[in-house]
């Protein structure tokens, strides 16, 4: 099975460790799709373009071996960029063998964490946060779950930045896309823009579409900012977002009881 192959199958285990064969010749770059000279680059540069400064703090969701984490730290303050990856040797391969002693200086290695469950708690807020191809290999209840776990973690009017393989509205659900490449049902995955509308349904965000943004396979960007709560008939149990008691108690029986008879009055 070639790396491509292996990558795109939906049989890969993303957190199983790589063999040092693997890291010792960089074939670790492959696992994160390559593109090494050209996507990392861009990554920063559109980010900038969205209005990231080095004061901003960045968490950079699905990380991997840092193929723009390398980008990032030499251009944030000392100790902003944060990191999340399913896989510790990819996390390992990225600091030890991409990062110069300089970097290594920038970045505590306690800033980048293996989490398969979004664990994205620091213990500081982010300004902004990215998540470069990881859309494409997960189901829409992970995104969800991304979502509302880093929605806990970001200032209010943080921006998460995120690309994925968007489906035209007439795609047939059950065809694949891109000669057999993407999939409404395992990975590789690809989305319609109502379900990534959903995906945040009833969490703290608003998202607005983006589109091209120069991806080199073609995934488009969407953008989820961070708001102050969700409306109030959107809001999901036991949210944490808030912790006045106020921002969680949702809907009475008698108000939504009255919310019904008005919609039937409006007929």
């Amino acid at each position: 099975m070639s790396e491509e192959t292996e990558r795109r199958s939906t049989d890969v285990d993303y957190a199983k460790p790589l063999p040092q064969e693997a890291i010792e010749t960089g074939r670790y770059r492959q696992r994160v799709g390559g593109e090494w000279e050209t996507h990392g680059p861009r990554q920063l540069e559109y980010l900038i373009e969205q209005g990231l400064r080095p004061e901003h703090r960045l968490l950079d969701v699905g990380c991997g071996a840092l193929r723009g984490g390398i980008h990032f730290v030499e251009y944030l303050d000392s100790g902003n960029y944060y990191g999340v990856d399913i896989n510790e040797t990819l996390l390992d391969a990225g600091y030890e063998r991409e990062l110069t002693p300089e970097l290594q200086g920038k970045l505590p290695r306690d800033h980048l964490r293996a989490t398969e469950r979004f664990d994205l708690e620091f213990g500081v807020p982010f300004d902004f946060a990215i998540a470069q191809s990881l859309f494409s290999h997960i189901s829409l209840n992970q995104i969800r779950l991304c979502l509302f776990r880093l929605a806990k973690e970001m200032e209010p009017g943080g921006r998460f930045l995120s690309t994925w393989f968007v489906a035209p509205p007439e795609h047939p659900l059950d065809e694949p896309r891109d000669n057999g490449a993407c999939w409404t049902e395992r990975n590789v995955f690809f989305y319609y823009y109502p379900d990534l509308t959903y995906a945040a349904r009833g969490m703290p965000w608003e998202m607005h579409y983006i589109g091209d943004w120069k991806h080199p396979r073609g995934q488009v960007m969407v953008e989820y900012r961070r708001v102050g709560a969700p409306p109030a008939d959107e809001a999901l149990p036991a949210q944490q977002y808030d912790a006045s008691p106020e921002k969680h108690q949702g809907p009475t029986l008698a108000s939504r009881v009255e919310r019904g008879l008005k919609r039937r009055l409006r007929r």
